[in-house]
């Protein structure tokens, strides 16, 4: 009775393992940006903040690293639309040291994006070229090719180095 107690509790009705919730709309919830910048942009951390949201439909947690460069990690959730996405990653471009790993986005709210982030570890994420980041970029993308594009691309390595051996990636998605 117990486990059954248990299984109730742990599993929503009509939820079945592995499905996703359909995305809202932008209108509806809002992308929030978070991340940071290099810490020489600190005097124009207002109007660099206020241009990562012209775009609209988003809210930004921007501010300067405070260590000088910022990682090169970028994330996009999975119900970011494409031409926000775009926005934001063109922007951060001009105000980090770039783009060179995507976050897996299995480990992602799905309407966040992070810039130079430093919360993910490395078996989390998943090199890019800047050939790929700017396949990414390309404007005719929709959503759904855009989303395709950044799924195969931070696809993670099944092995990761710890202490100088190869092991097992526990944290890879399938």
């Amino acid at each position: 009775m117990a486990a059954l107690l248990l299984a109730c509790l742990v599993s929503p009705v009509g939820a079945e393992e592995g499905e996703e919730k359909p995305c809202q709309p932008v209108e509806a919830k809002k992308v929030k940006v978070e991340g940071y910048i290099n810490r020489e942009f600190t005097p124009e951390t207002r109007r660099i903040v206020k241009e990562f949201l012209e775009i609209g439909h988003a809210e930004s947690r921007v501010r300067p690293f405070p260590l000088g460069k910022t990682s090169k990690v970028v994330a996009v959730g999975r119900c970011v639309p494409a031409y926000i996405a775009r926005h934001v990653l063109n922007t951060s471009l001009k105000y980090t040291e770039g783009i060179e790993s995507l976050v897996n986005q299995a480990f992602l709210h799905s309407h966040w994006i992070g810039i130079g982030v430093t919360i993910f570890d490395e078996p989390s994420q998943q090199t890019v070229t800047k050939e790929q980041v700017e396949q990414l970029l390309d404007p005719k993308l929709s959503d759904e090719e855009f989303h395709a594009l950044y799924r195969k691309f931070s696809v993670q390595d099944d092995t990761v180095t710890f202490m100088g051996l190869k092991k097992p990636n526990v944290k890879k998605v399938d």
